[in-house]
């Protein structure tokens, strides 16, 4: 299995003092929040993990992993870091967002899916929002479900008083067939799309949410698997002091 871990973004949101830092090197308890993510791919035995980077690339100094650097990464936002390391999404894949802390059980509850494509979702989510004043529940990418538990839609702020819905952790399995769904559509859109894309300006401007709203669109089977466990997104200084207080060791 290949591990891709997007790091291309910085941490200027957190504060100025690490607005130069890549976000995933930002520390929580001393420790960058990447290591916390390795030491749990490393439990689980993981061990083809590639890293995108972008601005700041130099300040890795991590071993026993692979670097892709982003070189347009400000000419995209996360799908085209992600598609950076396009030749890498083969056979089986986890895909992580790298600004989340996440115990070990719920990578093991996705690595556990036989699907396709599946991606991380908390029920559970709007208590993670609770006092987080800098990062409100308006800016949770929502996924919405129908009677079946099917997902809908997948979106920031989703309001829809009718139906379930819940937060993706930033985490997406992918199996061999499902890469190459994944590839194969991206490599069409490339090619054809043009204009606003989902929720994005462009194309090339594009989340990993607009991508998966696309795939649910072309009836391509998108499975949701609902974790149970602690985990946290790092966005903001509150959110960095809150993860401090849920993984203190």
């Amino acid at each position: 299995m290949n591990v891709i871990i997007i790091a291309a973004g910085s941490g200027k949101r957190i504060g100025n003092d690490v607005k130069n830092t890549p976000k995933s090197l930002v520390k929580v308890n001393d420790r960058p929040i990447i290591e916390y993510q390795l030491e749990v791919l490393k439990q689980v035995g993981v061990k083809n993990i590639f890293i995108i980077t972008g601005p700041n690339s130099e300040k890795f100094q991590l071993n026993n992993v692979k670097y892709i650097k982003d070189q347009n990464y400000s000419n995209h936002d996360i799908l085209g870091s992600l598609m950076e390391g396009k030749e890498f999404l083969k056979n089986d894949v986890l895909v992580l967002y790298s600004d989340i802390i996440f115990e070990l059980k719920i990578i093991q509850q996705i690595l556990d899916s036989k699907n396709d494509i599946s991606i991380a979702v908390d029920m559970n989510w709007k208590k993670m929002y609770e006092g987080r004043t800098d990062h409100p529940r308006s800016e949770a990418e929502n996924i919405q479900f129908d009677n079946l538990k099917k997902i809908i839609k997948i979106q920031k702020n989703i309001q829809d008083q009718n139906n379930d819905i819940g937060e993706f952790l930033g985490i997406m399995k992918l199996s061999q067939k499902g890469s190459e769904l994944f590839v194969k559509k991206y490599n069409e859109l490339s090619k054809n799309h043009s204009g606003i894309f989902h929720q994005a300006a462009s194309l090339s401007k594009a989340y990993i949410t607009d991508m998966i709203q696309e795939l649910i669109d072309s009836k391509i089977n998108v499975e949701p698997v609902f974790i149970s466990g602690k985990w946290c997104e790092i966005d903001t200084m509150q959110d960095l002091k809150n993860a401090e207080k849920i993984f203190y060791r």
